[in-house]
């Protein structure tokens, strides 16, 4: 897309993906644009795990263990849920905050920052002709879930992001007034 601006108001969520997914060069390209985030103090607060192919089925078995434990009594649908998950798209890119002491950077804006590198992970991928949705949910916050990553302590999921090829028609955008959600002071 060559209208800057154009592709900052058309990108939307993708629910549904398919393949192909981005190539190497193509990630390189979008995570170059992720790191192009605010980052108060250059602390680069942010890193990502890119988990494709048959690495999926991995993760989906770590997401059910994870589940199972925080909920013994989940019914097979919700395990299958969970199993399946990372199987939504071809490829799967965990968000990471890395969060570090600051005297002037507080953990709020730290993983504010880690957010607006995901924003620009959809937006460079959306600018390459590819799709996304990030998506977090009570597996994003569950610790066991962060250490069979190899998250460190200081290190929380920002969210799970799904990249792919849209499979179907972009959802409707709705107009929306700035002046609904803009005003001077």
């Amino acid at each position: 897309m060559s209208d800057p601006l154009a592709l900052l108001k058309q990108r939307n969520s993708a629910p549904r993906l398919t393949d192909p997914a981005p190539g190497p060069a193509e990630l390189d390209e979008i995570f170059q644009a992720a790191l192009r985030a605010p980052d108060h103090a250059w602390l680069r607060p942010w890193r990502f795990l890119t988990i494709g192919g048959e690495r999926r089925a991995a993760f989906g078995a770590l997401l059910e263990r994870c589940l199972v434990a925080r909920n013994p009594e989940a019914d097979e649908a919700a395990r299958a849920k969970a199993r399946n998950a990372p199987l939504r798209a071809p490829l799967v890119v965990v968000a990471v905050v890395t969060l570090s002491e600051h005297p002037k950077v507080p953990h709020v804006e730290q993983r504010l920052s880690a957010g607006c590198a995901v924003q620009g992970i959809l937006l460079a991928t959306h600018a390459l002709g590819y799709a996304g949705i990030w998506r977090t949910g009570d597996a994003a916050f569950d610790r066991a879930v962060m250490d069979g990553l190899g998250l460190g302590a200081n290190e929380e999921i920002v969210g799970f992001v799904y990249l792919g090829t849209r499979e179907g028609d972009p959802k409707p955008l709705p107009e929306l007034a700035t002046s609904d959600f803009v005003s001077a002071w």
